[in-house]
């Protein structure tokens, strides 16, 4: 009886609610797409695709994706309480942080287990970060549009074991629910941002 249930949530996971959950706010044109920092991971086991529109330019949107990370960094935008039960250090901030405004190549940022390098930067377009065991890219872009900007963050990994393709599928709703305050959080705070003038950051 549980095993048939099992299957039948699954079958309707797969059929009706996985691609939803996987392009959260995004077009089937942005989903589909290639975009910068992909070629880092070229054939990926799985990823996701979710993206936001953001009444502001991109040099508002910028200083919050740069400054991302566990303290002392400025957070990641979403469920703190979430990500420090996971011990990640985790504290959002709503002002933009001058000393984290120029990341590099090369750097390196902490997510508990995962050491994440920023394998690309382009400022004011694209930023991407690989994990340590090179399993996990992750990468933001921002493409602007008549006043606005479009926001896209997208996921590739490798699932090199059965463990972890079988772990995947509960993973992706519950990040569907973190990504998506993350996005709404920099929305928020760019918006404010460029709608008080201040587009970029002040030293």
């Amino acid at each position: 009886m549980l095993v048939s249930l099992l299957a039948g949530l699954t079958a309707l996971y797969f059929a009706a609610l996985r691609r939803p959950v996987l392009t959260w706010g995004a077009s089937v044109d942005e989903a589909g797409s290639e975009l910068p920092g992909d070629s880092l991971m070229p054939d990926p086991d799985g990823g996701s695709t979710r993206a936001i529109t953001i009444h502001a330019p991109p040099s508002a949107i910028w200083p919050w994706l740069a400054q991302m990370g566990p303290r002392p960094r400025g957070g990641v935008y979403t469920y703190d309480w979430i990500e420090n039960l996971l011990g990640l250090d985790i504290h959002t901030v709503d002002h933009v942080m001058p000393e984290y405004q120029h990341p590099e190549e090369g750097d390196e940022i902490a997510l508990g287990s995962n050491t994440m390098r920023i394998e690309v930067v382009d400022p004011l377009r694209t930023l991407a970060l690989r994990s340590e065991d090179g399993n996990w890219l992750w990468s933001f872009n921002l493409i602007s549009q008549r006043g606005s900007t479009r926001l896209i963050s997208r996921n590739r990994y490798r699932l090199p074991t059965i463990s972890a393709r079988i772990g995947i599928l509960p993973m992706e709703p519950g990040s569907l629910i973190m990504e998506r305050k993350m996005l709404l959080g920099i929305k928020e705070r760019a918006e404010r941002l460029g709608s008080a003038g201040h587009s970029r950051p002040r030293p």
